[in-house]
């Protein structure tokens, strides 16, 4: 009988009679009553936004936050939003776990840009799932590959898989706030109930949230919780119940400038900024208020009544989490992080905009064209009609109806005292509000003015656990955390920083913070790198960048600029890659969609965003096999896009139909006889020409029965995702009452599509589109 066995009969007798039971002991740290984490981002956020740091947009429950805890002024993220979320939970910087820029860019063959966060790296809440935290996430994500949030995943890098026992919200990296793309735990989810019905993303999101923290405080209420809450709030599109536009209605009519330097006399009265900031000058491109026309001030004035009333009903939803906490009785043993994952955007272009398709990202709207033209300049008769069917539309704004974001005069408001936005490595990019609450060690009211960057948080909360980041994890070697804790900033408000050196990069715009100074440029895509220009900013004297001292302290601005080289190679910032975002097919050898075919067994789950066919890429063809029993088999077989512009190719009174919705103008079709019982094959194929016209053949079992004149092919959603069997979320047309579920059995739908141009590596569906 060996050792081991005989051990074992130590232990165990035959019977229980004679046997002595045991367990293994609990580990250490999962004794005693330790805080909660709660941490809460905004998504587009500027400096300003909140109330607390300067704005007249009510955010009272935000405001309590900042008066029970502290308010950083000098807090920095990365320019754009994957990269700050991998960040925020890793406490790495973004490029060194595979995050350079946002998921959508898909895995593009370098380690700077897997588009999902590195192994080496685990998150926060892995690690505090291992020492005995329950974990929660709700709301955006958006740290995945775009081609791996279809429903058959793969779900490795799904937040279940990095670390989160539970998990609600939408994978993607926007979505419409009343029909948004959800996914509980690992399967995709319709939302509860309609907007008809009073549905909104953020009140869902937030009672999906306390309902976790109930289960848990009712089952096992010793255990601590670290939840991640990522609003969708404040990205576009800009929509909120119509109590909230309503209340901000006339509010800004002063205009930009007005409201921008109110909002300025404001922080520096709060302390929120220093004494002898300047505002900065209008980015270029921001026009003065009074040089609009009166319809552009009309439309920009309710761009932005909109924005307040979404950001105010977000307050208002998190005011309910908070109260659940206290009434619970768990808010003041709660660690309390509120920030945003970068500056506010510029992605509304020049003018704004009302519809995604409409405007584009970054593109004004034709509407939005003729608006910037002066009073007295002429229109078309074409113009004219164009004009009045917008002014008809204006009620619209921030409703269903509407996918807003506001103009660049009003992002640069948000970002008040700043320069630039979003994207950009300048303060309106990468500074942004951060407020910490926790009665047990955070003193009340106060603000805080060292830099610190995002990288921070993760060792900040580990600090303040008592807890370190662990060498290994499931097996495999962690890279160091980079960033350093903050905890020394509660005890000590006077204290020099303890960062020493943080570098910044986005496609190419870079910067780096050293010892208080600052050297940052700005690229242009395509244009050699060595041509960019730097500047160069003493921050201790210049809060909003004003004053450039490159030409003073040139010896300087070469030492920081080496600097900036020598951080890059050891956070794995190169290669530099200044091309756009990929909204295309993932490149990656081993794609299940290359050749841009794609073969469906409905019924099957919605097809999120980007997983779905991308039939703004060029001609395309859809086949529907099915089987109809009675002239009463109807409904949809194929639906892509939004109420904002796609396709959907159904059966209806007997006849096979297809909606084109170009920029929310539809072209309706229909066959030209009735269709037959029995198995049929469905089909609609488009054929377009370059001046962007096309033309729709139907069939059926290959027999022509009818063909569409589509007037404009290029302005299909290039969100929404689709359908099939249904139109189940913003309906494509009006052409029936959706979902209008297909009564007659569906055995397979192929989408073939023949893009126009050719896709290089990294180019975008946009980019696609538009070449095309």
């Amino acid at each position: 009988m060996s050792e081991q066995f005989e051990d074992f009969q130590g232990r165990v007798g035959l019977t229980i009679d004679d046997s002595e039971p045991w367990w293994p002991l609990l580990p250490e740290h999962k004794h005693g009553p330790r805080p909660n984490v709660l941490i809460i981002l905004f998504d587009d956020m500027g400096f300003a936004h909140l109330n607390c740091y300067g704005s007249t947009i009510d955010t009272p429950n935000i405001n309590r936050l900042a008066a029970e805890g502290l308010r950083y002024s000098n807090f920095h993220v990365t320019p754009l939003c994957s990269p700050t979320r991998a960040s925020l939970m890793t406490g790495r910087n973004h490029h060194a776990v595979g995050m350079r820029t946002i998921a959508n860019y898909h895995d593009t063959g370098f380690t700077n840009m897997r588009a999902s966060v590195s192994r080496h790296s685990a998150t926060l809440a892995e690690i505090l799932q291992a020492r005995g935290y329950a974990t929660y996430m709700v709301g955006k994500w958006h740290l995945s590959p775009a081609e791996e949030n279809g429903p058959a995943g793969p779900y490795d890098n799904w937040p279940l898989q990095r670390g989160f026992d539970r998990y609600y919200g939408f994978l993607s990296g926007a979505t419409d706030q009343f029909y948004p793309e959800l996914t509980h735990d690992n399967h995709h989810i319709l939302p509860p109930k309609s907007p008809e019905e009073g549905y909104h993303v953020t009140e869902d999101l937030v009672d999906q949230g306390i309902a976790f923290l109930r289960d848990k405080q009712s089952h096992r209420p010793e255990q601590p919780f670290f939840m991640y809450f990522a609003l969708g709030a404040v990205h576009e599109p800009h929509q909120s119940p119509p109590e909230y536009v309503e209340k901000y209605r006339g509010r800004f009519d002063a205009g930009w400038d007005e409201v921008r330097q109110e909002w300025f006399e404001r922080q520096l009265a709060s302390g929120i900024i220093p004494p002898d900031t300047e505002l900065a000058a209008r980015n270029p491109g921001v026009k003065r208020w009074e040089d609009l026309s009166d319809n552009g001030r009309r439309f920009a004035a309710r761009l932005f009544e909109a924005f307040a009333g979404f950001l105010d009903h977000t307050d208002a939803q998190l005011g309910r989490l908070l109260e659940h906490l206290e009434e619970s009785g768990q808010l003041d043993n709660t660690i309390v992080i509120l920030t945003s994952d970068n500056g506010a955007s510029g992605m509304g272009g020049p003018m704004g905009m009302l519809s995604i398709v409409a405007g584009g990202n970054g593109i004004a709207t034709n509407e939005g064209e003729l608006l910037a033209r002066g009073a007295g300049e002429p229109h078309s008769v074409a113009e004219t009609a164009r004009l009045e069917a917008w002014q008809s539309r204006l009620d619209d704004i921030g409703g269903p109806r509407s996918w807003t974001d506001v103009p660049w005069g009003w992002a640069q408001v948000a970002n008040t005292p700043l320069r630039w936005y979003k994207s950009d490595a300048y303060g309106g990019g990468v500074r942004v509000p951060l407020i910490v609450r926790w009665p047990e060690r955070v003193p009340q009211g106060q603000i805080r003015d060292q830099f610190h960057y995002v990288t921070d948080i993760v060792p900040t909360v580990l600090d303040v656990l008592g807890e370190s980041a662990p060498d290994t994890y499931k097996g495999l070697a962690q890279m160091p955390v980079h960033g350093e804790s903050m905890a020394y900033t509660f005890d000590e408000p006077d204290a020099a920083s303890h960062k020493g050196v943080q570098h910044f990069e986005m496609r190419g715009h870079r910067a780096i913070w050293m010892d208080g100074w600052k050297a940052v440029t700005r690229h242009f895509r395509g244009t050699p790198y060595e041509d960019d220009e730097w500047e160069l900013f003493n921050l201790a004297d210049d809060f909003s960048e004003t004053n450039n001292l490159a030409e003073h302290e040139p010896e300087r601005l070469r030492r920081m600029i080496d600097r900036w080289w020598t951080e890059a190679g050891r956070y794995n910032v190169l290669p530099l890659d200044d091309r756009s975002p990929a909204g295309g097919p993932s490149q990656r050898p081993g794609n299940p969609h290359d050749g841009l075919h794609y073969r469906y067994y409905p019924p099957t789950a919605h097809l999120h965003g980007r997983v779905s066919p991308m039939l703004q890429l060029g001609d395309w063809t859809i086949t529907a096999e099915v089987e109809r029993t009675s002239a009463d088999d109807e409904g949809v077989l194929f639906a892509h896009g939004s109420m904002a512009g796609g396709v959907s190719f159904y059966v209806q009174n007997n006849r096979l139909c297809l909606d084109y919705n170009s920029r929310e103008d539809v072209t309706s079709g229909r066959s030209d006889s009735e269709i037959p019982l029995g198995r049929l094959t469905l089909a609609a194929t488009m054929s377009s020409g370059s001046d962007k016209t096309g033309v729709v053949t139907l069939s059926v079992d290959e027999v022509e029965v009818g063909r569409i004149e589509i007037p404009d092919t290029s302005g299909i959603a290039v969100r929404g995702g689709a359908d099939l069997g249904a139109d189940q979320y913003s309906p494509v047309t009006d052409s029936y009452e959706a979902p209008f579920r297909f009564s007659g059995t569906i055995h397979v739908v192929d989408v073939k599509i023949e893009p126009k141009v050719t896709l290089p590596r990294a180019m975008s569906a946009e980019e696609a589109s538009e070449a095309g």
